[in-house]
């Protein structure tokens, strides 16, 4: 499997593809659906097109035989740390080892092009199965917590109201 970076004229493929793993009916079919946390978009062209055009970030994608993008993964640098957010998988492919080797692909691109020490993330409290899948990765809860951009339709519209992040940390070195 190799990771490219995107471009502009991948954007609407990266939104489909995250809106299919995070929401709505159709996320049901994998494991990371937030459906039963929030409503609303996960993302839209316009903060996907910003990501791809930031020289601080990159979105990197996995695609199948025919180019169709079958993951997705979020980079941002910050100092010596990577930020990755956004990891999806389109969802009949959820439980294929396609995720892992996407999180293992971003790391070495954040380690061996941008020399960053460690890998950081925000995960959503509430989700105990995706903070283990982590775990299980190496990445350790830092102790630190943020809250969820209540009020910030971008992210989504709560379907609760206790929602917070943790933040997860692994070396990189």
């Amino acid at each position: 499997m190799s990771l490219v970076a995107a471009t502009a004229a991948d954007v609407d493929a990266i939104v489909a593809l995250v809106e299919s793993a995070f929401r709505g009916e159709a996320s049901r079919a994998g494991w990371t659906t937030e459906a039963d946390l929030l409503d609303g978009r996960r993302t839209g062209p316009d903060e996907i097109g910003a990501i791809v055009a930031d020289p601080g970030q990159v979105i990197l994608l996995s695609r199948d035989a025919d180019g169709a993008v079958d993951a997705s993964v979020n980079l941002r640098r910050d100092g010596d740390l990577t930020w990755l957010g956004m990891l999806a998988v389109r969802p009949p492919l959820q439980g294929s080892g396609l995720g892992r080797r996407v999180v293992e692909g971003a790391e070495a691109f954040a380690r061996e092009r941008w020399g960053a020490r460690a890998m950081r993330m925000k995960v959503i409290v509430q989700r105990e199965e995706l903070i283990a899948w982590y775990e299980r990765r190496g990445y350790r809860r830092t102790g630190e917590t943020a809250p969820f951009p209540y009020g910030d339709a971008r992210f989504g519209l709560p379907r609760r109201e206790d929602l917070g992040f943790v933040v997860l940390e692994k070396p990189l070195a």
